[in-house]
């Protein structure tokens, strides 16, 4: 699905309006039809709704909502945030509308007080404290400046009151673009956001002020929609249901691929083994461990369905440099996808292992398909211009602190737009960049970028990124792209600790929980 910035949403909306000829104010209607319906699914007992209309579109789709909940019996009470005479367009038609239907009204303006009194006679508060549902119409994604009285009150009074909270399109005073509140902001139990999402809800903070999101389709036709170019996906569950590869009953083990994990040093064989059975669990066919020697026999244990490959190793017990032909030349004879860095320990003849697979993969033209994590990552930091020797079909998966040292930018720069950190490097350095966090978002060497809705703070625990790159690798053995398997493991990946988190609680979640929901989280998008 695609995800929009303000702007994109306002061309598709001029661009249905004019181009196609659907009138604003029957896309209005459409819209509060929608989220009536969303009202009578998810609150269907909340009897007494108040609802914060401003003078805008977003208040229109308020006043809207207001006449149609009237209509099937709802006690509704109005609160428009602006005078009645500001209203301009289909947001005043709709306000006549409600007026000749003799609905509930009160204009909250300034220096109407808000605050509870001691003699109890303030009407608007009283009203206001009495509802059971709070639909939030007030600033849409028209919104410009820092939220001010009286309008930055009534969103203060609104939070702080018991009942739930249902933003239209995005809570009100949200920066639809970054997430970030401007000012006073409201903080929804539910947004319903029309047509699209909208980029600002699926990053932080912004997701925590909407709350549950559900999109609804008001009818914007496609071929607007394409007009706009847009790059920034959000990976749903239909999406990633028409990705999961299919096991014909004809088929064998070597019929889904191999994988070669290059893993493990001292102290490190969990996530070795994590990564090794992720690779299985995402449906790889076979699967081999490139490990230090001497921790071959604890792994051989460890894993009874993953095959191993002792290397030469250093004194320190981590993979020596002198093991990049073994490599290479293994995963070339058994054509396997390579999964380097989990465990692998930052001393110095490891670092020279990777960059030495790295740029042996590219001199011998190869093509070997890689995904690099970890330890990996940090060897790669260290000699940045490795990086342009990997090929398009290369994977990487850091979290912020990885995407630090790869890039030499701070963490909070980084963060501050995750969505653009992740196009950025990838498309500059035609590779897939996986960057881990909240949400996770995936770039890829087109310039398009994913981001995922699945996962919880459940999985902020060690070995989930090991898991994460077993997934990754295991499906592109499958014969999935680079771009698809690492779009669709993260979203697998999110899944599978959601199914565990259900069953479990999100408190003590471990990776090896998630990685043993793969299977099922896999199966779970199986129509």
């Amino acid at each position: 699905m695609k995800v929009v910035t303000a702007a994109e949403m306002r061309r598709i909306d001029q661009g249905t309006i004019e181009g196609v000829g659907i009138p604003g104010i029957v896309l209005m209607e459409t819209a509060g039809s929608a989220i009536v319906r969303a009202i009578e699914q998810h609150y269907p007992t909340c009897q007494r709704i108040g609802i914060f209309a401003g003078k805008g579109n977003n208040g229109g789709d308020g006043l809207v909502i207001a006449r149609q909940l009237a209509h099937v019996g709802r006690d509704v009470h109005l609160f428009l945030v602006s005078p009645a005479d500001s209203f301009t367009g289909e947001a005043e038609i709709n306000l006549q509308i409600v007026k000749n239907l003799g609905l509930c009204i009160e204009e909250v303006l300034t220096g109407t007080p808000l605050k509870h009194d001691a003699t109890n006679e303030n009407p608007p508060l009283n009203h206001i404290a009495s509802c059971e549902l709070f639909v939030d119409a007030i600033f849409g994604t028209g919104l410009r400046g820092t939220v001010r009285d009286p309008i930055a009150t009534v969103i203060d009074v609104i939070n702080s009151l018991p009942a739930p909270i249902l933003s239209v399109d995005l809570p009100s005073g949200l920066n639809a673009d970054t997430g970030h509140p401007l000012g006073a902001c409201v903080r929804a139990d539910r947004t319903v956001t029309i047509g699209l999402p909208k980029r600002g809800l699926l990053v932080h903070p912004g997701a925590e002020f909407a709350g549950k999101l559900e999109v609804v389709d008001i009818g914007f036709p496609e071929q607007v929609i394409d007009t706009q170019g847009i790059q920034v996906n959000w990976t749903t569950t239909t999406q990633a249901s028409q990705w999961v590869p299919l096991r014909p009953r004809a088929s064998h083990k070597g019929s889904y691929g191999r994988v070669l994990v290059v893993a493990g040093s001292t102290g490190m064989t969990g996530a070795a083994a994590l990564a090794s059975e992720a690779a299985l669990r995402a449906g790889a066919g076979l699967v081999t461990l490139a490990t230090p020697k001497h921790l071959n026999p604890i792994l051989e244990g460890l894993l009874p369905e993953v095959m191993t490959l002792p290397l030469p190793e250093t004194d320190a017990g981590s993979l020596s440099v002198s093991a990049t032909s073994a490599i290479l030349e293994f995963a070339e004879k058994t054509k396997s996808v390579l999964a380097i860095g989990p465990g692998l320990s930052r001393h110095p003849d490891t670092v020279a292992l990777v960059h030495q697979l790295v740029r042996e993969n590219r001199e011998q033209e190869l093509g070997r398909r890689m995904v690099i994590d970890a330890d990996g990552l940090n060897a790669l930091s260290q000699a940045p211009e490795i990086i342009s020797l990997l090929n398009r079909e290369a994977v990487l998966t850091p979290h912020p602190g990885e995407m630090s040292r790869l890039t030499s930018s701070s963490v909070a720069d980084l963060e501050a737009d995750r969505i653009r950190t992740a196009q950025q490097f990838a498309s500059d350095r035609n590779l897939t960049l996986v960057f881990k966090g909240a949400p996770t978002v995936t770039g890829l060497p087109n310039g398009d970028v994913w981001i995922n809705s699945t996962g919880n703070p459940g999985m902020a625990t060690g070995g989930m990124g090991d898991v994460l790159t077993g997934i990754i690798a295991g499906l592109m053995a499958q014969g999935h792209s680079s771009e698809t398997a690492a779009v669709l493991g993260v979203y697998l990946h999110g899944l599978a600790g959601d199914i565990t988190a259900e069953a479990l609680g999100m408190h003590g979640l471990i990776a090896s929980d998630v990685l043993k929901a793969v299977p099922r989280a896999i199966s779970s998008l199986i129509a």
